[in-house]
């Protein structure tokens, strides 16, 4: 069997490395499968740094699409003419996409239209606004999908309710966690945690992603300063990137509030960010596999979103919801510093065992 991985971004790579071990597992048993890892972007992509390939303990993409651009109508038609080329002169039994992008999209797109067997990974998550890109991205691809492989009960229910035969979908767990149980003896204190003094169990760790959040800058700039009142000196470690890092900056420059414990850092690599998460007193986040993360470590979590699509991190998790109000943020994090928060425990199937279901049902 020959299977093909499509990542789109850096976050699915860190979501198929534990297909990849679990595919190379199954070869070693004597079973006849091979595995192809694809990249839609270019091969010099600043956000795929050596390290991170290193850390996952897993090799570089085998083919890039190199595609790379910022309109997601040209994106997804230069992808979609650079992947059939793939597949007319690479035979392929079943490609699996990741996610929402509109790569992944374009990806699913091709893959039916030449008759191949197509799986999707995080099958069935939904904000239920079609407003969103991403949201006709999961509806398209979950549509054409043979194998929609869900990370929870309320992902399969919800695939269910819009008809998807229920022979089709599997729910395999949380594949973040695969790869979490997997790193998590081999995460790397930062360097800049010692160089800033910081105490494990004593600093919030913030990040920024959504660029709407970040658009809307008198916005950003009242939720920033919200933040850095209610922590009232709790240290907050914030290492971002390109226009994260730039949008934070400029608003911190306008904030008339005491900045000497907000410290913009530079990126982290992949497990010493997992430590920074993993023994921080609290987070906030835009980001869905940050939550995710938190509710596995029991670190209490706070979104900036008004919804997730992951709604096991907020049932059963750690995670709360403040939408992107600044008032709410406040309440939070001060309850969050004071300790004040409620307790946890981890979702069904969040045991590190999704990439070994998967590639069960693969071969079967």
């Amino acid at each position: 069997m020959n299977i093909c991985i499509v990542a789109g971004a850096r976050p699915n790579f860190i979501k198929v490395a534990p297909i990849i071990r679990a595919i190379e597992k199954a070869r070693t048993s004597q079973r006849e499968v091979g595995c192809t890892l694809v990249y839609t972007g270019v091969s010099d992509d600043p956000s795929l740094e050596q390290s991170l390939f290193d850390d996952l303990q897993m090799r570089r993409p085998d083919v890039y699409l190199g595609v790379d651009c910022v309109s997601l109508n040209e994106l997804t038609g230069r992808v979609m003419g650079e992947f059939e080329k793939y597949l007319e002169t690479h035979p392929t039994d079943v490609v699996i996409v990741v996610d929402d992008l509109a790569s992944t999209m374009a990806a699913a797109i091709v893959t039916k239209k030449q008759g191949i067997r197509l799986a999707h990974l995080v099958a069935g998550t939904r904000s239920f606004d079609i407003t969103m890109p991403k949201e006709i991205n999961r509806l398209v691809i979950d549509g054409l999908s043979d194998l929609l492989f869900t990370a929870g009960e309320g992902a399969s229910h919800t695939i269910s309710r819009e008809g998807v035969q229920t022979s089709q979908v599997y729910m395999v767990g949380n594949i973040l966690m695969d790869t979490l149980r997997f790193n998590y003896p081999r995460f790397v204190r930062p360097k800049v945690a010692d160089d800033l003094g910081l105490a494990d169990g004593a600093y919030l760790v913030f990040t920024l992603n959504r660029k709407a959040l970040m658009a809307d800058k008198d916005n950003l700039r009242q939720m920033l300063k919200a933040l850095l009142e209610a922590a009232n000196g709790q240290p907050i470690v914030a290492p971002l990137r390109g226009m994260a890092r730039k949008a934070v900056a400029s608003q911190l420059a306008t904030i008339n509030a005491p900045l000497a414990s907000f410290h913009l850092v530079d990126p982290l690599s992949y497990l010493e960010f997992g430590y920074l998460t993993a023994h921080a007193k609290g987070i906030i986040t835009d980001s869905g596999n940050v939550a995710e993360e938190a509710t596995f470590n029991g670190v209490p979590c706070i979104t900036l979103n008004s919804y997730t699509e992951h709604i096991e991190t907020v049932r059963q998790g750690t995670n709360v919801l403040v939408g992107e109000d600044a008032a709410r943020l406040s309440e939070a994090v001060a309850d969050m510093v004071a300790g004040k928060w409620k307790h946890s425990s981890l979702p069904d199937r969040w045991d590190g065992r999704s990439a070994e279901r998967i590639v069960q049902i693969l071969l079967s």
